[in-house]
């Protein structure tokens, strides 16, 4: 869902990456604006997914080109500068969520699957995996996606997206979000059989 690959590093306008990272390290005002015209809306985007508020995540994307441009001497280019700034830009709308007032957790069990008296599920599951690299490759489906993510309860869904999108470890995630490895582990099967319930109407395959 990012921009993860081992290619050369470039700059998403097809420059190499370090021409323009000569030209930030040397104050250029004009790379700077550069990099903020090419980068803001897909990064407005990224915080968007994490803060419900337009305003909070416009001031994410602003704190995270700041501290981008701040810290840019530290970045040595071992990834896309396109990447870096994602990073960044999650970890700002991290932290604008955790200097909020907590609010209770909110009820995920409407969206969990159904079960009869006997044990057996209300609704066969379907036969495919919902974060499948197969499914977030075609640009239709990852929108779905996405959208199916956005409407899953604040406190699992960013279990979800850290986890299956960012792809961050079960320690890590639960050092950002403050919470236990447990509890990271018991939102994320929840959010995860939520998330297939969402996305089960569009996707379940017809029968042979």
């Amino acid at each position: 869902m990012d921009d993860r690959n081992t290619d050369r590093p470039t700059s998403r306008a097809g420059a190499p990456d370090a021409e323009l990272l000569a030209r930030l390290r040397a104050g250029d005002d004009a790379a700077f604006e550069e990099v903020v015209r090419q980068n803001a809306a897909r990064l407005l985007i990224v915080a968007r997914r994490y803060l419900r508020s337009e305003e909070d995540a416009q001031d994410a994307v602003q704190d995270a080109f700041l501290s981008a441009f701040r810290s840019i001497g530290q970045f040595e280019g071992g990834s896309r500068l396109s990447t870096w700034l994602h990073r960044i830009t999650v970890n700002a709308a991290l932290m604008k969520l955790r200097t909020r007032r907590r609010k209770p957790e909110e009820p995920i069990d409407d969206l969990l699957p159904g079960f009869l008296g006997d044990g057996h599920m209300t609704q066969a599951p379907v036969e495919w995996r919902p974060l499948s690299d197969e499914l977030l490759a075609r640009s239709e489906t990852r929108t779905l996606v996405l959208r199916c993510i956005d409407g899953l309860p604040e406190s699992y869904r960013h279990v979800l997206l850290l986890r299956d999108i960012e792809e961050l470890d079960t320690e890590e995630t639960a050092e950002v979000l403050g919470v236990s490895t447990n509890t990271v582990k018991t939102r994320l099967h929840r959010a995860r059989q939520a998330l297939r319930k969402l996305l089960d109407p569009h996707l379940r395959r017809s029968p042979a």
